[in-house]
């Protein structure tokens, strides 16, 4: 049985198709500060594309940008909670897997995938938003973070 204020949990129920992947099925939120990313590109931090035509460097870009958004305010790749992924050339993307598994371990964020027609930007082959739980202990809130309700 879980602790009531435990961090959230990675769950697959045996009732349904066991994953396949680097994914969990289910994930269930904890007590710990909920961060949602903005769908993140293969942009270097002064916007330039990173990667043109080139799904693996573009993959790599966008986890590198997660990865380094969620230290902004204490937070890890193994505090995301989820993924929805959407890309350009699915079948490209699904040959970026070794790349996700540099950034993941067990048990895994569930993920969503879809392939789209084209992103804001025609050299843009992968975009992916998160959204993770940081540990209370660990998580640094931003001083010039803005309220949403005021």
């Amino acid at each position: 049985m879980a602790k009531e204020n435990a961090m959230a949990e990675s769950y697959n129920p045996d009732s349904v198709w066991s994953p396949f992947g680097a994914f969990s099925m289910m994930v269930i939120q904890g007590a710990g500060q909920i961060v949602h990313l903005k769908g993140q590109v293969a942009l270097d931090r002064d916007g330039a594309v990173v990667g043109a035509g080139d799904m693996r460097a573009q993959v790599r870009q966008v986890l590198d940008n997660i990865q380094t958004s969620l230290a902004a305010v204490g937070g890890r790749m193994s505090d995301v909670l989820s993924l929805v992924q959407h890309t350009t050339d699915i079948d490209a993307f699904m040959q970026s897997g070794d790349i996700r598994a540099g950034f993941f371990s067990a048990p895994f964020p569930v993920t969503t995938t879809i392939e789209v027609k084209r992103l804001y930007d025609p050299a843009l082959l992968i975009e992916i938003t998160a959204v993770a739980e940081i540990p209370l202990e660990r998580f640094t809130r931003p001083q010039n973070a803005r309220s949403m309700h005021g």
